[in-house]
């Protein structure tokens, strides 16, 4: 996996599938190779040896491309002086194939450099692999559910929903990119209170009544009740006005959001409705369950479950003392639904006033007798939409609630789909409009992207001049410093996917999207000429550059449609 501060650890590579021939993976298992053979040749006992070890980026680049401390880490244990040791495993670690030298830096650190020619092959397979680039074995054999969004079909998906449907549907991406089989699912609520005070907030509007005590407000609510009265003329003359306005309004408002989501770039392979819960009778399949577990019991006429054998701060009811079912009975059948249907991970992703949702959800996992870590609870915080510094004020359409079309109309599906995948999940965002829609450097999103169509634009211009790739390229001759800067950001792009993965953050993907994007643009400023002056002849530097340019085009394509965002040719 990779750690922070640049960091990359041989776990991916033995779990991945990676086909590249020196990355930091397979770098950091040739260090880890060496070092057993160091031990047996010193006679130690190599039991003591981390069972995955890892390589960083100096900070200098005159050290070396990577960096290794597993002497100074192991020969403690070993009873042996960390340089003797660090000198054997530099010795083996010289006579592998694309290791350059390997010089020993104080006590004992490894620094080492990469063949020029080795370092150099990751670009043509990178433009072999082409939009398969990144993909690794990291998650293979999971089933994963990654549930999402799942806004109530009351009003519009509003800017917390937004942010899920960005990360969530960048996360679903990641993972099966990392070999994860994900089912991206949305659960909606049309059997509850909510529900009933939007029927009565429509049925209101109908008869031209003030919206009602918890009822919804908004021109929305006016626009779907004449919308129901287009489909049913009668519906204030039915026998239950208010069940009419509830069965068509809900439909007509899921409808909405489902257009948004779609509009925004956000697809499900599932949409499970609540009341189908009830209709089949799995909140009673789920008690029973519940009840064999040994952990249900009665008090007062209610039924509970006992959440603190787990954790959970205090025990949870499953049945009213008057036999209605809570909203936590609906959540176990879910969850049991979930299980049902083979998934072995559930991921969950929840708004930031859901904080107390996750003991009772974790110990009720538990009761069903699963193990911990079975179910994954993802907890975004607020986004703020900002001008002038100042809050947005909203429309009257849906009252004062921000929404993903707001955010959309104020920055763009592009600007608004990066920006809310760019920060860590447990952050709050601030949205600066002018920032966002700004044509400039400081806008990460356009900086990523306009990276993407300068390569773009070299491809064209080399086409026009009859300046062709081939079939291959001395990678030798990419040896400048900001031509392996670029190769070694390139080469980490398998390990950054299988990391956000792994640790559901695929804030990392955009990150490393910019720092691509800013080593491109050392190399392209760097002056070393990618393609011949016109009068010039194609040489086989030309080439080679030519090859790096393409694989930085295929990286940055591949880290943008990762996060659901376009890749211009052309801006």
């Amino acid at each position: 996996m990779t750690g922070h501060n640049g960091v990359y650890h041989s776990r991916a590579a033995k779990r991945g599938v990676y086909d590249y021939r020196v990355t930091p993976e397979t770098l950091a298992e040739k260090v880890l190779s060496a070092a057993r053979a160091a031990f047996e040749a010193l006679g130690l006992d190599a039991a003591v040896l981390p069972a995955h070890t890892a390589v960083e980026r100096p900070r200098d680049p005159k050290h070396g491309d990577y960096a290794s401390n597993i002497a100074l880490q192991s020969a403690k244990k070993a009873g042996t002086n960390p340089r003797a040791l660090a000198e054997q495993i530099a010795r083996n670690l010289a006579a592998t194939d694309g290791v350059a030298k390997v010089d020993i830096a104080g006590p004992g650190f490894l620094n080492i450099t990469l063949d020029a020619a080795a370092a150099g092959e990751i670009a043509g397979k990178i433009v072999a692999a082409g939009p398969v680039y990144g993909d690794n074995g990291s998650m293979a054999g999971h089933h994963i559910n990654l549930e999402f969004v799942s806004a109530n079909p009351t009003g519009p998906v509003h800017v917390g929903g937004t942010r899920w449907a960005a990360v969530g549907d960048a996360l679903a991406r990641v993972m099966r990119s990392s070999g994860a089989k994900v089912t991206a699912e949305y659960y909606f609520n049309d059997a509850g209170v909510q529900i009933s005070n939007f029927a009565a907030s429509l049925l209101a509007s109908a008869k031209g009544e003030p919206t009602p005590e918890n009822g919804y407000g908004g021109e929305y609510i006016g626009e779907i009740a004449q919308q129901v009265l287009q489909q049913r003329p009668d519906a204030l003359e039915s026998e239950d006005p208010k069940e009419v306005f509830r069965e068509i309004g809900v439909g007509l408002m899921f409808d909405e959001i489902k257009a948004d989501l779609g509009n925004f770039g956000t697809h499900f392979d599932v949409y499970f409705n609540e009341k189908d819960l009830h209709d089949k009778g799995e909140l009673d399949a789920a008690l029973a369950r519940l009840d064999q577990q040994g952990h249900i019991f009665e008090s007062e006429g209610a039924v509970f479950l006992r959440t603190t054998t787990f954790g959970d701060d205090k025990d949870r009811a499953l049945k009213k003392s008057n036999g209605e079912w809570t909203y936590f009975a609906a959540d176990c059948a879910y969850y049991l639904d979930k299980r049902d249907r083979g998934f072995d991970k559930l991921v969950l992703m929840l708004g930031a006033d859901h904080h107390g949702y996750i003991g009772r959800m974790q110990a009720m996992s538990q009761a069903f007798g699963d193990k911990p870590g079975t179910l994954e609870i993802l907890i975004g915080q607020m986004v703020n939409l900002l001008k002038d510094g100042q809050p947005v004020r909203m429309a009257k359409r849906y009252g004062n609630v921000i929404t993903l079309n707001d955010i959309v109309e104020a920055i763009g599906v592009d600007a608004a789909r990066y920006v809310l995948a760019r920060y860590s999940s447990d952050s709050t965002i601030d949205i600066d409009i002018d920032l966002w829609t700004k044509h400039g450097n400081d806008n990460p999103v356009y900086y990523v992207q306009y990276a993407h169509s300068r390569t773009c634009g070299i491809a064209r211009n080399a086409a026009d001049r009859g300046v062709e790739r081939g079939d291959g390229y001395d990678a030798a001759l990419l040896n400048q410093p900001q031509e392996t800067g670029l190769l070694k950001v390139l080469a980490e792009f398998p390990s950054v996917v299988a990391t956000a993965a792994e640790l559901r953050e695929p804030h990392r993907i955009a990150r490393y999207a910019e720092e691509l994007a800013a080593a491109w643009h050392r190399f392209q400023n760097a002056g070393l000429r990618i393609l011949p002056y016109p009068d010039e002849e194609t040489t086989p530097v030309h080439v080679a550059r030519l090859w790096l340019t393409d694989a930085t085009r295929v990286v940055l394509a591949n880290a943008l449609g990762l996060l659901g965002v376009s890749a211009p040719e052309r801006m």
